[in-house]
Parts: C-alpha cells; sequence; structure tokens
C-alpha cells in the first residue's frame, strides 16, 4: 500500500482534500474490491429474484402454508451465520469461510431449483440464506485490514452500492425467467454467477490470514438459541390465540435475550458511549426503515389500487437515496459522527412523517415517492459513519467479531420491525383494527425510533476520538 501524505495527524476514515491524498488502490485490492461488490449484487439478486418468484412457487407446489416460513427460514440462518462467519475469519483467514458460504449457497440454490415440493423449497431457502449470511461481516472484515483508512468509508459506501443494480432490475429479469423457462431456472440460473463470484473472490483473500490474538469461546451456539429466540417471538407475536401468542413470545424473549447479551456488546440497552452506542443505533436505524419500507407497497396496493411494477416503484427512489447519502459521506467523512448520525436520523424522521399521506386514498403516490426518498437519504447519510465508526473499534485479530456485531444489529432490526409490524397487519385481517389504522401504527413506530435515535446518538464516538 502506497503512503497518505499528510500535513497533519492521521484520523482513521477522516479525511480532507486540504490534508490528505487519497492512498491508490493496488491491482490486489481493486480484485478483492470487484470480488466483494460481486458477492453483495449475487445477495441482492438472490433476495429480490426469489422474493418475485415465490408466489408461483406456491402456486405450484401447493405450498401457501409455509410461504411465510420460506422467508423466515432464510433470516434466522443468515443471523447464525454472520456470527459463524466472522468467528471463522478470525480463526482461520477471511478465504476459507468465504469459500464455505458459496459452497452451502450453491448447494441451497441446486436443492431449491430440483425442488419437488415446498418442504424442500425450505430446505434449499434455510441453506441460501446460511451461506449469504457470512458474506457481509467477511467483506466488512477485509474492508478494515485490506485498505487504508482514507478509503474505508468509500469502500462501505461501494458495497452498499452493489444493491441497488439488483434492486432494479432483479424483480423483472426473475419475472421473465419464471415466464419463460420456469421457477426453477431463478435459482439454478445464481449458480454459475456464485460459483464465479468464489473463483474471483477467494484468491486475493488468501493474502490475508488469521492474526495472533487472545481467543474466547465460541459464539455460535448463543447465535443459534439467539435466532431460535427471534423466531419464536416473531411466530408469536402473529399467533391468533393470545394465550399461546404471549407464551411463544415469552418463550422467544427468554431465550434469544441472554442469547444477544452475549453476542453483543456489554451496555447495548443503555447506548452506552462507544461501541454499544453505534450498535444500538444500527439497531434503530434499521427498524425505523423497515418500518416504513416494508409497508408503504402495501398501502400502494390496498389504498391506493396500484400495480405491483408501481408498488415497487414508489420504493426505489429510498433505495437510490440511500445510496447516494452513503456516496455524500464517504467522499467527505465527517469529522465526528455524532452529528453526522443526527442528521441522518432527523431526515429519516422526516420522510417518515411525510410518508404517512400514504394512506389517504386521495394522496398522489409520487409526492410519497418524493417523501420516502428523503428517508432513504437520512438512513444512508447515518449508515456509513456508523459502520466506520464501529470499524474503527475492531483490533486486530477480532475484526470478524466487531463486523459480526455490526451486521448482526441490522438483521435484529429487520427481524424485530418485520415482526410487530406484520403483528399490527395480522391483527388488522383478523379484527375490526383496520389496515389503515395498523399501518399507522407501524409509522408512528418508526417516527419513535428516529427520535429515540437521535437520543442515542449523542453517545456515538468513534474508537479514534
Amino acid at each position: 500500500q502506497s503512503p497518505v501524505a499528510t500535513r497533519g495527524p492521521r484520523v482513521p476514515g477522516v479525511t480532507d482534500s486540504t490534508t490528505v491524498t487519497r492512498t491508490p488502490f493496488s491491482a490486489e485490492q481493486r480484485l478483492l474490491a470487484t470480488g466483494l461488490v460481486l458477492a453483495v449484487m449475487l445477495v441482492a439478486f438472490e433476495v429480490t429474484s426469489v422474493i418475485t418468484a415465490l408466489p408461483t412457487i406456491t402456486d405450484e407446489l401447493g405450498g401457501d402454508s409455509l410461504y411465510g416460513v420460506s422467508l423466515s427460514i432464510y433470516t434466522l440462518a443468515n443471523l447464525v451465520a454472520l456470527v459463524a462467519a466472522g468467528e471463522l475469519a478470525d480463526r482461520r483467514g477471511p478465504a476459507l469461510p468465504f469459500a464455505l458460504c458459496i459452497v452451502i449457497m450453491v448447494i441451497g440454490l441446486v436443492v431449491a431449483g430440483l425442488a419437488p415440493s415446498m418442504t424442500w423449497i425450505v430446505i434449499g431457502r434455510f441453506l441460501q440464506g446460511a451461506g449469504a449470511g457470512g458474506f457481509s461481516p467477511i467483506a466488512y472484515m477485509l474492508v478494515k485490514r485490506a485498505f487504508p483508512d482514507d478509503r474505508q468509508p468509500m469502500m462501505y459506501a461501494i458495497l452498499s452500492a452493489g444493491w441497488v443494480l439488483p434492486s432494479l432490475f432483479a424483480p423483472l429479469l426473475a419475472g421473465w425467467v419464471t415466464d419463460a423457462f420456469g421457477w426453477e431456472w431463478v435459482f439454478l440460473g445464481l449458480v454459475p454467477f456464485a460459483l464465479a463470484v468464489g473463483a474471483l473472490a477467494v484468491r486475493p483473500m488468501l493474502s490475508y490470514g488469521p492474526l495472533p490474538f487472545d481467543r474466547i469461546g465460541s459464539k455460535i451456539p448463543a447465535a443459534v438459541v439467539a435466532a431460535a429466540g427471534i423466531g419464536m417471538l416473531v411466530t408469536g407475536l402473529q399467533v391468533a390465540n393470545p394465550i399461546a401468542a404471549v407464551a411463544t413470545s415469552g418463550v422467544g424473549l427468554a431465550l434469544s435475550i441472554p442469547s444477544l447479551r452475549r453476542l453483543l456488546p456489554a451496555g447495548i440497552l443503555t447506548a452506552r458511549r462507544g461501541l454499544p452506542a453505534v450498535i444500538a443505533c444500527r439497531i434503530i436505524a434499521t427498524a425505523a426503515f423497515l418500518g416504513a419500507d416494508s409497508f408503504i407497497p402495501l398501502a400502494a396496493d390496498r389504498t391506493h389500487g396500484a400495480s405491483p411494477l408501481v408498488q415497487g416503484f414508489v420504493i426505489i427512489g429510498a433505495a437510490l437515496a440511500w445510496t447516494a447519502g452513503q456516496w455524500i459521506r464517504a467522499r467527505k467523512p465527517p469529522a465526528r459522527t455524532a452529528p453526522a448520525m443526527r442528521t441522518g436520523f432527523l431526515l429519516m424522521g422526516l420522510g417518515l412523517v411525510l410518508v404517512v399521506p400514504v394512506l389517504w386514498p386521495w394522496w398522489p403516490l409520487w409526492a410519497v415517492f418524493l417523501a420516502w426518498a428523503v428517508g432513504g437519504l437520512g438512513m444512508g447519510l447515518l449508515y456509513n459513519p456508523a459502520t466506520v465508526a464501529a470499524m474503527s473499534y475492531a483490533v486486530d485479530g477480532r475484526e470478524g467479531e466487531v463486523s459480526s456485531q455490526v451486521t448482526l444489529a441490522d438483521a435484529i432490526g429487520f427481524s424485530l420491525m418485520g415482526g410487530i409490524g406484520g403483528a399490527t397487519v395480522a391483527i388488522a385481517d383478523r379484527t375490526s383494527f383496520t389496515l389503515n389504522a395498523a399501518l399507522g401504527t407501524n409509522f408512528a413506530l418508526a417516527i419513535t425510533l428516529t427520535l429515540l435515535g437521535v437520543v442515542a446518538c449523542r453517545r456515538v464516538v468513534s474508537a479514534s476520538s
């Protein structure tokens, strides 16, 4: 790596065009960056394509009862995999767990592509989630180890940008493949892509072996228990029988809380100054974002009668604005993380407030598109500084542990808000509680979370501060 020319002290993750010359990438770094971005795109194509094809799959295989299971099993396998991959990367280096993730994902794609019943689809989705879950912590670890400090914010933005093209084109492509060749090829068609990503990315990873560091006990068992607990909690929230719902959710909480306390940094519940506050803010941010992003299309469908294409288009602006916000922060990282994240939370909250009128049938959907783009911009502006701040606490030899905590925070936020939001919709489906009231509750909860994020981010600092 070429040296960084400075006329003052070097601050990791913070650049100034008057004092710092950006370190150029070496050929090996460019190859590694390409492999990591393609891995992100692989996961994005897989997630968005399968969601598009899943209604057709359940129609043909008669598996409506397993529709939700096929989605939740992927997320829960993902949660375990991201902990396991980060731990194995610290112990053995990133190449081995990355290769294992590719192999497991390919097996899952083949199993689902050849599935004779919905049960085998669920098994395939479990394997796909277990494979895909390891990519993010390995990628974050390698950004920390393989790239100079002044280029790391841009690398995190580049990785997130890997979701943009799949989000725009994968649903259309998956729909065409399903109609023209059958849903099986939505899975099988990704196998060559996955093998190519593995062949390209593993070789440069071999240069980064394990570093000496005092090892701690494995956290994989805790991840398994946490996944089971979160699964029971989310399931319990949607059970119609009140007694069964309370019992299932209670057991889920009893399992997940102690396990998550082992997996996450101490002090996260009180957003203790430092890494716990960063991780807490990531959970809050992802939960708040999902509180609108997952339910705006439902409102567009039920309240406005929009077509599936329009439903998806309404939230595309947020995805693009999220990427734009990350690029803005990457090109000019903030000198202090807390104010930057506060700005992001406030913008996301403003976007959420402006999106509430989607519940009015006479409100134009183009206004919803613009409103939620504001929320997406806020998410992008806070997401990149949070990643940089969190990874600043990763010491040599334990990068995988911190990267797993960062990605675990995202998984927890998405899972919990998905469960709570889904519960309000389920209640509306079987009681006099209206769907608009359920969606309004979700939006109100998301707005409350952004205000909580504004408070919590005051305790966010990077390790270099």
